[in-house]
């Protein structure tokens, strides 16, 4: 489709869900009265701008000052990837959730020492958990991961943000060795980026960065400021609070998304392009793209709130627990899969 991927529309009581736009060939976003439209040398396409959640460019992806208006105006962001798939930055909508109480109980709870340990101990909590499972599952089917899993069990998480930070190392440390076992092809030495160095590498960071700005678009959504970190150190070129909350899910959606690729021959080596190091190629990003839209859009049914909910509504549940931790209304208690 020229280079665009726009998936499942939704229908719903007549109306039309918002879903994610992804541009994977080069050209330009531009505006013509209240319709915005993708040009590139083949086509000249409009896009439906009422339906679009947010655009995600995996190619050289040019903006008129009238499509960035009209973006603005709807509140699309719109993020942009280099050609290793790593995340570059975003056109980002002025917050229209906006709370000076939050922000300032939010930087409260990340200058104190104790009430950022709190939260930084929770997200790598999560992610121990939902490492955990994934290896359990995969045990089940007779990986050889044990040792893996009885690594990541007995690591104890406590301490300031840089022991817990240490753990969390460990932790995906020991989850990445287990990946040769789960695999049925490419072989995964060690976890290198930027840029990455092997098929298995360029499948992560691919699918970290595109988890990475499907957080950032469901933070937008509520009242928490994106660089106010407890993880992570905030950064001048980063919306940190993204990576805290992405990291959670890595395992239950990058990581399943991939052995599925993998292990069922969807993605193979001519799927590939090898530069300076090794990216996916544009079929392969489009192979890749279809199954993480597929993933975002899975439903759970949820333990509290008694109803199915997408996979990608649960990172904006898990952005509402930390408000009402910091509002204490509930204590936090990170993301933890249970099916």
């Amino acid at each position: 489709m020229y280079g665009i991927i726009f998936i499942f529309f939704k229908r719903k009581c007549g109306f039309v869900m918002k879903s994610p736009l992804y541009i994977n060939s080069h050209g330009k976003l531009s505006r013509k009265g209240n319709t915005l439209y993708f040009i590139s040398e083949d086509v000249k396409k409009s896009l439906p701008i009422h339906s679009i959640s947010e655009i995600n460019c995996h190619a050289k992806v040019s903006l008129s000052s009238g499509a960035s208006t009209i973006l603005m105006k709807e509140g699309i962001p719109t993020h942009f990837f280099n050609k290793y798939g790593y995340y570059e930055g975003s056109l980002y909508p002025k917050i229209q959730l906006n709370s000076g109480l939050i922000v300032v109980k939010q930087s409260e709870y990340y200058s104190n020492h104790e009430k950022r340990n709190f939260i930084a101990e929770e997200f790598v909590k999560g992610i121990k958990h939902n490492t955990e499972m994934t290896l359990k599952y995969y045990l089940k089917k007779g990986k050889n991961v044990e040792e893996y899993l009885n690594k990541i069990k007995s690591e104890n998480i406590s301490g300031d943000v840089s022991q817990i930070m240490s753990s969390e190392g460990r932790i995906w440390n020991n989850y990445y060795q287990s990946f040769n076992h789960i695999l049925k092809k490419f072989q995964f030495d060690k976890r290198e980026i930027r840029p990455p160095t092997s098929e298995i590498n360029s499948l992560i960071s691919f699918g970290n960065s595109l988890l990475y700005s499907t957080t950032l678009s469901e933070i937008y959504h509520t009242y928490l400021h994106p660089s106010v970190s407890f993880l992570h150190e905030p950064s001048e070129r980063r919306f940190s609070l993204a990576l805290d909350i992405s990291d959670i899910f890595k395992p239950i959606i990058v990581s399943r998304i991939i052995f599925k690729l993998i292990n069922n021959n969807m993605i193979s080596e001519k799927h590939f392009e090898h530069d300076i190091g090794v990216l996916l190629n544009e079929k392969g990003r489009k192979i890749f793209l279809t199954e993480y839209q597929k993933k975002l859009e899975t439903t759970v049914k949820h333990k509290t709130l008694n109803k199915k909910v997408s996979y990608k509504y649960l990172l904006r549940l898990e952005c509402y627990k930390l408000i009402k931790h910091i509002l204490k209304d509930k204590e936090y208690e990170s993301f933890r899969m249970w099916w």
